[in-house]
């Protein structure tokens, strides 16, 4: 890789993680697209190894804000989904899954957008932390079934429990990715070249988070989510 093309990639995923210490999600769907094109080893391992830091940042930073109860609910239903993501990915186009993902999240924010809000209990959590498992093993875009749920909440308390679900998916991602031989010394030294920015993003972040605390959370979640669900749509259609 060229200095210019790291420098892309450093700042593509401060862009991201700018976004994701603000809001809670957006990082993968920020970053994967440029990665990819830079260089497709950044993708899953080194990205995974990155948004690790960035959570594990979050978890600290917000840790009064995580909802405990609701966690095991969440991960029970990413165990659900993770397994229904892989064996989508052998039968069903990638493609068409990406597209039908794009639509989901654009119709879900219209919906939200329109007044109707769930609350987080253990069935709507179950739900949807089975799509966030099958989405972000099939497309890495897991964030926007949860955030969505928590939309209505508190901005610390989205962004804390997020990033206690996110790391432990990430750390049960990367134990596997290790045991298939797809992450190692190769793939840390990628991961720790993308770690300044990371750390750029996230201390960016502290500031507009806690402006978004102040009732413009739910704004700030159906907007990234709805230009989440476009972008993807329209990768897929062109």
């Amino acid at each position: 890789m060229t200095s210019l093309e790291i420098l892309i990639a450093i700042t593509t995923i401060a862009v991201g993680a700018f976004i994701q210490g603000s809001v809670g999600f957006g990082l993968a769907m920020i970053s994967v697209p440029v990665l990819l094109l830079i260089n497709p080893e950044f993708i899953p391992g080194p990205l995974l190894c990155a948004t690790l830091t960035l959570t594990s940042l979050t978890i600290y930073r917000d840790r009064i804000g995580i909802d405990n109860a609701d966690l095991p609910w969440a991960l029970a239903g990413r165990i659900i989904g993770t397994p229904l993501g892989l064996f989508a990915l052998a039968s069903v186009s990638r493609d068409n899954l990406d597209l039908m993902f794009g639509s989901l999240i654009l119709f879900s924010v219209l919906l939200s957008a329109s007044g109707l809000r769930l609350l987080p209990t253990p069935k709507s959590l179950i739900g949807a932390g089975t799509l966030s498992g099958f989405m972000g093993t099939t497309s890495s875009i897991g964030g926007p079934p949860m955030a969505l749920l928590y939309q209505g909440t508190e901005g610390i308390r989205l962004r804390g429990t997020l990033a206690v679900f996110f790391t432990i998916g990430v750390v049960i991602s990367l134990v596997a990715l290790a045991a298939v031989g797809r992450f190692g010394l190769r793939e840390l030294s990628l991961g720790l070249l993308l770690q300044p920015g990371i750390l750029a993003g996230f201390f960016l972040s502290s500031r507009m988070a806690a402006n978004l605390d102040h009732g413009y959370t739910r704004k700030a979640v159906l907007s990234v989510a709805g230009v989440l669900g476009t972008v993807v749509i329209i990768r897929q259609l062109l």
